[in-house]
């Protein structure tokens, strides 16, 4: 793992965010994404400069989506300095997927 994604996990562990369990480095049909929630079909991705404007990374994203899931992808700079930002987004993510499951 980055030091990144060190970081994140550590916040989305054991249940820690908000009750929501996440696995990391989970396989999704043909890719192996960095975060998954299952529950709420949340993926998050968490990725250094060499992913900008990546048609691998848009052809995944479309395939996911495709599979009901919904990417979020932060930037590792994002984490390391911003990780309640972050985790703001990430709960309002979560909270628009627990609404849509009732």
């Amino acid at each position: 793992m980055t030091d990144a994604e060190r970081k994140l996990w550590l916040a989305l562990r054991d249940r820690r965010l908000a009750g929501f369990k996440f696995r990391r480095q989970v396989p999704v049909g043909p890719f192996i994404v960095d975060f998954l929630c299952y529950h709420a079909r949340l993926v998050i991705e968490v990725d250094g400069g060499q992913h900008a404007e990546s048609a691998r990374d848009a052809r995944r994203d479309q395939w996911l989506e495709a599979n009901d899931f919904r990417v979020l992808r932060f930037w590792n700079n994002d984490v390391l300095t911003n990780t309640e930002g972050v985790l703001t987004v990430i709960l309002d993510s979560l909270g628009r997927s627990w609404e849509r499951a009732r």
